[in-house]
C-alpha cells in the first residue's frame, strides 16, 4: 500500500500490505467493515488510517474521543502469595508502594540496565495485571517464566503466570473519551472518582471488562478489555456515539510523539538504559536504595557518574521532518547523536522529533543542524512533552 506522506516515525520499511500469515485481533472484522487501511504491525493486521486524513483523526483525538484496537498488546496475570516481590525482581518499578487497583509505568532491564520492554503493572486485589507491547510480548513471557522456573525452586509460596489470550484490549482517548465511557457503565460506576493509573472491573454496555484509566495519547483516556467474544459488539456500541471515531495506528503514534512518550524499538531498546532515555522517573528511591533488579548497579554507576548520552526533543526550524536514523550535527558540524522518532505535529504545525545526543549538548534551548535527505535543516533541543499532557485526577 501507499503509504500516506505525512508518515510517522514508525512506518517506513517496517510495515507491508496485508496478508493470510498476519494474525487478526478481534475487532478485524470491524476495521474492514469501516474500510480502515490494513498493514502489518507487529506481525498483526491493524488499520493504520481510516477514511479521515491523519491530520483530521488527530485533531479529534485532541478535542474529542479516539478509538484504537491494541489487541496486539500482550495481557499477563500474576498471581501467588509473593507474586510482588517476584515481579520486583524483574523490573525497575516500585509495585509494593501502589495502592489496590493502582498501576504504574515501569521497564523490565536485563542485568547491563538495558530495557528490553516498557510496561504498565496494575495491582489488582489477589493478582497483577500486567500489560506488555506486541512486539516485546513473547520475548517478555520467555523472560518471565525462565525466571519463574528458578523463583519458584528458590521460595516456599509459588508464584504463576498466565498469558491472557481470550481478550481483546481497546483505548478510548481523548478529552471527552470519560464522556463517552460514563455514557456506557452502570450508573453505580462513577468515574470522575477514577484517577489517572487507576483500574476497576465493570460492566460497560451490558459487558464484563477490565477497565483502566491511562493511555499512550498524553490525553486523558482508558483502556478497555474484554472477551474476544464481546470485543466487536463492544466497539461498535462505543462508536454509535458521535463523538467518538475509529483510529488508527499512524495518529496513536503521532499523539504519543507529541506526549514525549517513548515507541519500543525505536526511542528504547536493550542496550539504552532508563538513565539515557530519560526515565530515571520510573525508579523510586526504595528501589534505588534496596536494588534487585537487574542492572541495578549499572543504573547507580551511572547516576554518578552521569551518562555520555540521553534521549531528548528536537524541534526542526526548516525543512522536511527528521525521521528515524537522521543524523543530529553539532554548530561545527559534527555528529552528535541521532533521531529515533519524528514526524510533523498536527496540533502545534511544527516538525517534531526525539534522539539520543551526546553529553554537552542536553540542555534545553541548545542549537543543533539534522540531517535530512542530505540538506543540514538547524534544529533546537527542547523539553517534552512536546504537547502538554492532560492526565485526570479527581478533585479533592
Amino acid at each position: 500500500m501507499r503509504i500516506p506522506a505525512i508518515g510517522t516515525s514508525f512506518l517506513p520499511s517496517r510495515w507491508s500490505s496485508s496478508d493470510a500469515s498476519l494474525k487478526r485481533t478481534a475487532l478485524y472484522d470491524g476495521h474492514v467493515e469501516m474500510e480502515g487501511k490494513i498493514v502489518d504491525f507487529a506481525g498483526y493486521a491493524l488499520p493504520v488510517q481510516y477514511s479521515d486524513s491523519i491530520q483530521e483523526s488527530h485533531l479529534h483525538a485532541r478535542s474529542s474521543a479516539a478509538v484504537f484496537d491494541v489487541s496486539h498488546m500482550g495481557q499477563i496475570l500474576i498471581s501467588g502469595k509473593d507474586r510482588i516481590s517476584f515481579i520486583e525482581s524483574l523490573i525497575v518499578g516500585d509495585v509494593e508502594s501502589l495502592n489496590e487497583n493502582q498501576g504504574r509505568l515501569s521497564l523490565l532491564t536485563n542485568d547491563q540496565g538495558g530495557i528490553y520492554d516498557d510496561l504498565i503493572v496494575t495491582r489488582k486485589p489477589d493478582h497483577l495485571f500486567v500489560v506488555v507491547n506486541g512486539a516485546c510480548k513473547e520475548n517478555d513471557l520467555k523472560i518471565m517464566r525462565s525466571h519463574l522456573d528458578t523463583w519458584n525452586k528458590e521460595h516456599d509460596s509459588p508464584v504463576e503466570i498466565q498469558y491472557v489470550e481470550d481478550r481483546s484490549l481497546i483505548a478510548l482517548q481523548g478529552p471527552k473519551a470519560v464522556e463517552v465511557l460514563q455514557d456506557l457503565v452502570d450508573a453505580d460506576v462513577d468515574l470522575s472518582k477514577m484517577g489517572f493509573m487507576y483500574a476497576m472491573d465493570a460492566k460497560v454496555g451490558g459487558f464484563d471488562c477490565w477497565i483502566s484509566r491511562c493511555g499512550y495519547t498524553g490525553e486523558d483516556g482508558f483502556e478497555i478489555s474484554v472477551t474476544n467474544t464481546d470485543a466487536l459488539s463492544l466497539l461498535r456500541m462505543i462508536l454509535s456515539d458521535e463523538r467518538a471515531k475509529p483510529t488508527g495506528l499512524a495518529v496513536r503514534d503521532t499523539l504519543r510523539l507529541e506526549a514525549g512518550l517513548c515507541l519500543y524499538g525505536h526511542d528504547l531498546n536493550e542496550n539504552i538504559t532508563p538513565n539515557e532515555g530519560g526515565l530515571l522517573w520510573t525508579i523510586s528511591k526504595r528501589r534505588r536504595n534496596e536494588g534487585g533488579f537487574p542492572g541495578h548497579n549499572v543504573v547507580m554507576q551511572q547516576i554518578k557518574d552521569k551518562v555520555s548520552q540521553k534521549r531528548v526533543g528536537i524541534l526542526v526550524e526548516k525543512g522536511a521532518p527528521a525521521r528515524e536514523g537522521a543524523e543530529i550535527l553539532s554548530p561545527e558540524g559534527e555528529i552528535i547523536g541521532s533521531i529515533t522518532s519524528g514526524t510533523f505535529s498536527p496540533s502545534l504545525k511544527k516538525k517534531i522529533a526525539m534522539g539520543y545526543i551526546k553529553r554537552g549538548y542536553f540542555k534545553k534551548g541548545t542549537k543543533v543542524s539534522v540531517k535530512v535527505r542530505n540538506k543540514i535543516n538547524p534544529a533546537t533541543v527542547v523539553s517534552m512533552p512536546f504537547v502538554a499532557s492532560n492526565y485526570y485526577s479527581p478533585k479533592k
